[in-house]
C-alpha cells in the first residue's frame, strides 16, 4: 500500500468519524482505523466521498498507510484504553513519528505517556480537543501540549481543521507534557460552573419569578444578545423553546432532573485543591451533579424535610429578571476568574510558561463555553500578561460592582424561598472573601496553634509564634 496519507486516525466512535471527516474535508489525506473493521467500512461508506481517506483493517496496515514522519491521532476512551492502543502501536512505529491522543484524558496520565514515548524516541502530543461532536466536524477548539518539536510537525494540519474567528485559528502550541489536557480540563471545569450558573438562572425564574418555561426561553434568547451573549446562553434558549412531542410540554419537563458527568469537573477541583487554588464555582458545580444524582432521595426528602412554603418572589417580576441577568453574569465572570487562577498556578507548579491571553483567544470559537467576553479576557492578558486575578481588571472589576447589588438580592431572594443556588452564593463568597483585608483566618489559626500548636504569625513582628495554651499561657518564638 502506498504511503499517502499526512495523518491518521485510530478510533471512530463519533468524535473519531468526525474529526477525520474534518480532515479530510480540508483536502488533508487521512486513513483510518477502528478495532472493529465494520465501523470504518460504515464511516467509508457514508463519508468517503467528502475527502481522500484510506481505509485500513489492521494496525500495521494503518501504519504502512501513512507519510513520515507518522502522525497518529489516537481517539479511544480514556484511561487504561489509551495506553492498550500505545502499547499495541508502539512496536510498528519508528524513531520521530509522532502519537497524539486527542481524548479527554488526565493530564497526569498525559505527562507519564509522553515521558514514557520520548525514552522510546516518539513524541507524543496530549491534544485538548473542545466542541462536541460538531465542532469536531466543522471546526473545534484545539489545545496541544507535548514538545515543540512535534507540534511543529501537526501545527499546520491543526490550524487548518480548528475553528477561527476574525481569521485566528482557535489552536495554539499550550506548553509541555500535560499542558494540553490540563488546560482542556480546566475548560470542562468553567463549562460545568457555565451551566450550573444557568440553570440557578432558569430555577430563579421558574419558581421564583414564577414565569412559564417558553417566556424564559425568549429570556435567554434576549440574554443571548448583550454581555452573556454566549453558546451556553443561546443554547439554552433553544432547549427551553423544545416542545416534546408526545405530551406538548416543554422537553425540559419531562427529562429526569439528574446530570451525569464524565469526571474532568471532578479532576478540576482535586487539582485546584492540590495547589491551594480556591475553586470554588466549579467545584459546587461538581457537587450540585451530585447532588441531582441522589434523586430517589430527594424525592422522599421533599415529603418530610421542612422549608419555606412554595411561592414566588414579592419583588416584581420584571425586577427579579434583571437581578438574575446581572447576578449570572457576576458569577460568570468569578468561575472565569477562578479558572484562569487555576491555570496560572499550575503553569509555575508544572513549569509549563502558559499564555492566559492565548488561552482566550483560542477559545472564541469551537468549544463549549465560547463567549463575546473572552475577548475581554484575551485583552486584559495582552494588557497585562501579569494579572494574577481577573477581578482586578478595571472591566470585570466594574462589571462585578456594577452588579454586586442585585447579585446579593439574588442569593438573599434564593434562601428566602429556599431555592438552591451553590454557585450564584458560592461565588459571592469568593468575591466578598477576596475583597477583605482582613477575614477570620487569624481564629482559625489560633485555633490550629491550641489543639496542634501549628504556630502563628503576628502582625506587628516577624517570625513563627506558639502560646503555651494548656500550661502558663505563655508565648514563645517558634523559628
Amino acid at each position: 500500500m502506498s504511503q499517502q496519507s499526512e495523518i491518521g486516525v485510530t478510533g471512530l466512535a463519533v468524535m473519531g468519524a468526525n474529526l477525520a471527516r474534518n480532515i479530510a474535508r480540508k483536502g488533508i489525506p487521512v486513513a483510518v482505523h477502528n478495532r472493529t473493521p465494520a465501523r470504518t467500512q460504515q464511516v467509508i461508506a457514508d463519508h468517503g466521498s467528502e475527502g481522500s481517506f484510506t481505509s485500513t483493517e489492521s494496525l500495521s496496515e494503518f501504519v504502512d498507510a501513512l507519510e513520515r514522519p507518522r502522525r497518529i491521532i489516537i481517539m479511544v476512551k480514556a484511561g487504561a484504553p489509551v495506553d492498550t492502543v500505545i502499547d499495541d502501536l508502539t512496536p510498528l512505529l519508528s524513531s520521530g513519528d509522532i502519537l497524539i491522543d486527542a481524548g479527554n484524558s488526565h493530564f497526569a496520565d498525559t505527562r507519564r505517556r509522553a515521558q514514557a514515548c520520548a525514552e522510546r524516541g516518539l513524541g507524543f502530543i496530549g491534544t485538548g480537543v473542545s466542541g462536541g461532536e460538531e465542532g469536531a466536524l466543522l471546526g473545534p477548539s484545539i489545545m496541544p501540549g507535548g514538545d515543540r518539536e512535534s507540534y511543529a510537525c501537526v501545527e499546520e494540519i491543526f490550524t487548518r481543521i480548528s475553528a477561527q474567528v476574525d481569521g485566528t485559528p482557535c489552536c495554539a502550541y499550550i506548553g509541555a507534557d500535560g499542558a494540553g489536557h490540563y488546560v482542556k480540563m480546566v475548560h470542562n471545569g468553567i463549562e460545568y460552573a457555565d451551566i450550573q450558573l444557568i440553570a440557578e438562572a432558569y430555577d430563579l425564574l421558574r419558581h421564583g419569578a414564577g414565569l412559564e418555561v417558553p417566556a424564559i426561553a425568549g429570556i435567554f434568547n434576549e440574554w443571548n444578545s448583550g454581555d452573556l451573549e454566549s453558546f451556553l446562553i443561546e443554547i439554552t434558549a433553544t432547549v427551553l423553546a423544545k416542545q416534546d412531542g408526545e405530551t406538548g410540554l416543554p422537553l425540559v419537563d419531562v427529562i429526569v432532573d439528574q446530570a451525569e458527568q464524565k469526571g474532568t469537573g471532578c479532576w478540576t477541583s482535586q487539582d485546584a485543591l492540590e495547589l491551594g487554588v480556591p475553586l470554588t464555582a466549579i467545584t459546587e458545580a461538581v457537587f450540585a451533579r451530585s447532588l441531582s444524582a441522589l434523586r430517589d432521595q430527594r424525592i422522599a426528602a421533599s415529603k418530610t424535610l421542612a422549608g419555606p412554603r412554595p411561592g414566588s418572589s414579592d419583588r416584581a417580576q420584571e425586577a427579579l429578571v434583571d437581578d438574575v441577568r446581572k447576578a449570572l453574569y457576576a458569577s460568570k465572570v468569578i468561575a472565569y476568574a477562578q479558572g484562569f487562577e487555576q491555570m496560572t498556578a499550575a503553569s509555575q507548579a508544572y513549569d509549563w510558561n502558559l499564555d492566559m491571553g492565548s488561552l482566550a483567544t483560542i477559545w472564541r470559537g469551537g468549544c463549549i463555553i465560547r463567549a463575546g467576553f473572552l475577548n475581554r479576557i484575551r485583552d486584559a492578558y495582552v494588557e497585562s500578561p501579569d494579572t494574577t486575578n481577573l477581578l482586578m481588571v478595571p472591566y470585570f472589576r466594574d462589571a462585578v460592582a456594577e452588579g454586586q447589588e442585585a447579585w446579593r438580592r439574588v442569593v438573599s431572594n434564593s434562601v428566602e424561598l429556599g431555592i438552591p443556588v451553590p454557585a450564584f452564593s458560592s461565588s459571592l463568597a469568593y468575591y466578598d472573601g477576596y475583597r477583605r483585608e482582613r477575614g477570620p483566618a487569624n481564629l482559625i489559626q489560633g485555633l490550629r496553634d491550641y489543639f496542634g500548636a501549628h504556630t502563628y504569625r503576628r502582625t506587628d513582628r516577624e517570625g513563627s509564634f506558639h502560646t503555651r495554651w494548656s500550661q502558663d499561657g505563655s508565648e514563645v518564638r517558634t523559628d
